[in-house]
C-alpha cells in the first residue's frame, strides 16, 4: 500500500474511533487539548500560512467530534493558540504541551487528543516529519505510548 494510502487510512480509522466516543468526549480539559493539538500540528512545522490556518480551522469546524462545542469558542481558542505560537514557536510550544497534558486525567480523552492531532496532520494526504514529531511530543506529555499509535 502507498504511503499516502496509509495516511488516509490511518486518518480515516482514527476519525472513526473519535466518532465512535463522540459522547465521552465532552470535558473542557479535552477541548482545550483538541484545540491546541489542532495549533500545535498546523504550526509544526514552525510557521502557519494564511490558507493552512483556514484549511483547519474548517475542518475543526466540520468535525463531528468536535461538534458538542460552540464552534466560535473553539475557532476563538485554536486562534489563541496559533497566536501563541506565531508569536514565539519555541515558548508558545511549551505552553501548548502543558494545556494538552490536562487531558491525560482521562485516558480515552488523552487518546482522542492524539487522534485528532493525526486526523488533522493527516487531512492534507501528508502526515509529515514535523507533524509526526509534535503528536509524538504530545504522546510524552499524555503519558501515552508513541507506538500505540505508529509514531
Amino acid at each position: 500500500m502507498a504511503l499516502w494510502d496509509r495516511i488516509k487510512e490511518s486518518a480515516s480509522t482514527m476519525q472513526t474511533q473519535l466518532e465512535a466516543k463522540k459522547n465521552d468526549l465532552k470535558s473542557g480539559a479535552f477541548r482545550d487539548a483538541s484545540m491546541a493539538m489542532c495549533a500545535l500540528v498546523s504550526a509544526a512545522d514552525g510557521s502557519i500560512d494564511p490558507s493552512e490556518r483556514q484549511r483547519v480551522a474548517s475542518l475543526i469546524a466540520t468535525n463531528d467530534v468536535l461538534q458538542n462545542f460552540p464552534a466560535d469558542d473553539l475557532q476563538r481558542r485554536f486562534n489563541d493558540y496559533v497566536n501563541k505560537l506565531t508569536a514565539d514557536f519555541a515558548f508558545g510550544k511549551v505552553s501548548i504541551l502543558q494545556e494538552i497534558a490536562k487531558a491525560k486525567k482521562k485516558p480515552s480523552e488523552a487518546r482522542a487528543v492524539i487522534q485528532i492531532g493525526i486526523v488533522i496532520g493527516g487531512a492534507d494526504g501528508d502526515f509529515d516529519k514535523s507533524e509526526q514529531a509534535v503528536v509524538r511530543e504530545a504522546c510524552f506529555a499524555l503519558d501515552l505510548p508513541p507506538h500505540e499509535f505508529d509514531l
